[in-house]
């Protein structure tokens, strides 16, 4: 941090609290050298609240906590939250490797609460660029008013947002909703007479058990649609989730652009798919809900995309097209929920710097490896992407598990050092013939 014409510019300022950013103020604790600010418009820290269904789990190892992964002697891993609270023999016991969503959630808050990097209520309205740093503007949503700061460099850590298919973007409301809603609009489902539920990803499945859970006690009937081949689950294999390595990242980054793309189109499973203990329980309770011949009100359809989604008074008609036999057909229902993930989101309040971003040809960041965006001219003062470079660093950019290393390369760049030991070779198989060759020759 430094003052320059009475301005106090900090060296980092983070845009956005959520888990990655919330890690990289946690292992910036270690670095005295980097003062850093974070703002996030939430008056808490909260991490997908409407999707913390009871007994859903973490499709990571609880060693994909905020810091772990990058430095387990930090005080902000989740053992230690464990230890804190008294429930380190109790997890021992659990003996289970993938924490509850619930835990993970109040975890992060608990980090949050000990960092005072971390501002709260805080909304970034304006990101301006200047000879030397960045101007932040942010409303205070406490006291009211317009503050600014100022910084160096900047981290975007303002995540994705729902993705809504274009037919039904203007049909949203109460009866009509994505599932990052579920949560607050489970009432209105528990009231309906029948409920359709789309998408085949873990969240959609998640949605679809809870509600076939109850639906001996609310009679709806509960429909299931998915545009995908199947109900298929997640690659989870071993040597499958080398994947999510540096050493996969470091591969894929050095492809062509378009083989990046071709790629990430042939690799849903490992990363979109549904866990097969979703999958188990839920098969394994439509078996016991058919015995003795009977037949509750359910139905599951793959290969089939909702085209239309006509409302007539408190029922929608949607037009379905089972592509794989290229046959339409109809069905109704009262709640529509739309289980059909997430998109990068790129904010309004960094349009004042969008010139000085260079885009690829399709309108996207172009990232470098270090996770700098390129920016036109270079610049000295960088910008930091958190989570929004799927397309130039592979399927490892949203999860959880590469995090902490990600945030060590950002730290190591700002401060030119090795603050966080950043490890080369991490996994068994190789990705690229050059790296087969040199570990020949070694």
């Amino acid at each position: 941090m430094k003052e320059e014409s009475g301005k106090i510019i900090y060296d980092l300022i983070g845009i956005g609290l959520g888990p990655f950013n919330l890690g990289l103020a946690a292992l910036l604790e270690k670095v005295p050298e980097i003062d850093a600010l974070f703002f996030e418009q939430k008056e808490q820290f909260s991490w997908h609240p409407g999707m913390l269904i009871e007994g859903a789990t973490l499709q990571v190892p609880f060693l994909a906590d905020l810091v772990s992964m990058a430095d387990v002697t930090s005080p902000y891993s989740l053992l230690n939250y464990l230890q804190s609270h008294q429930r380190l023999y109790k997890f021992y016991f659990l003996e289970r490797f993938h924490i509850p969503r619930t835990e993970y959630n109040a975890y992060c808050q608990w980090v949050a609460e000990q960092l005072d990097s971390c501002l709260f209520g805080a909304k970034v309205l304006d990101v301006e660029k200047h000879d030397g740093y960045y101007e932040v503007k942010v409303f205070n949503q406490k006291s009211r008013q317009l503050e600014r700061f100022y910084a160096e460099h900047l981290v975007l850590g303002v995540g994705t947002q729902p993705a809504v298919p274009a037919s039904l973007e203007g049909k949203l409301g109460d009866s009509m909703f994505h599932s990052s809603e579920y949560l607050n609009r489970k009432d209105r489902c528990l009231e309906a007479e029948s409920i359709a539920i789309i998408g085949s990803g873990q969240s959609a499945a998640e949605v679809f058990y809870d509600l076939l859970e109850q639906q001996t006690d609310y009679r709806y009937s509960l429909d299931w649609f998915t545009r995908s081949k199947g109900f298929f689950p997640m690659e989870y294999s071993k040597l499958g989730l080398e994947h999510f390595s540096p050493d996969y990242i470091h591969y894929f980054y050095q492809l062509p652009q378009y083989k990046k793309d071709e790629t990430l189109q042939s690799q849903d499973l490992l990363y979109k798919g549904i866990s097969a203990e979703t999958i188990s329980d839920i098969y394994d309770l439509l078996y016991e809900r058919t015995i003795g011949d009977q037949n509750p009100p359910v139905h599951l359809q793959a290969m089939t995309e909702i085209q239309e989604a006509d409302r007539c008074r408190n029922t929608y008609h949607l037009k379905c097209w089972q592509w794989h036999s290229e046959q339409s057909f109809s069905r109704q229902a009262e709640v529509v929920i739309l289980g059909t993930g997430y998109k990068p989101v790129i904010p309004s309040f960094m349009s004042g710097v969008y010139p000085f971003i260079d885009w690829d040809e399709q309108g996207r960041y172009q990232v470098e490896r270090n996770y700098q965006l390129k920016l036109k001219p270079p610049y000295k003062n960088d910008i930091f992407i958190q989570n929004g470079e799927l397309h130039t660093h592979g399927i490892g950019a949203p999860d959880l598990g590469l995090g902490a290393y990600r945030n060590a390369v950002i730290i190591n760049t700002i401060t030119g050092k090795g603050i966080y030991k950043i490890d080369s070779r991490n996994v068994f198989q190789t990705f690229s013939t050059k790296a087969s060759a040199e570990r020949v020759t070694v």
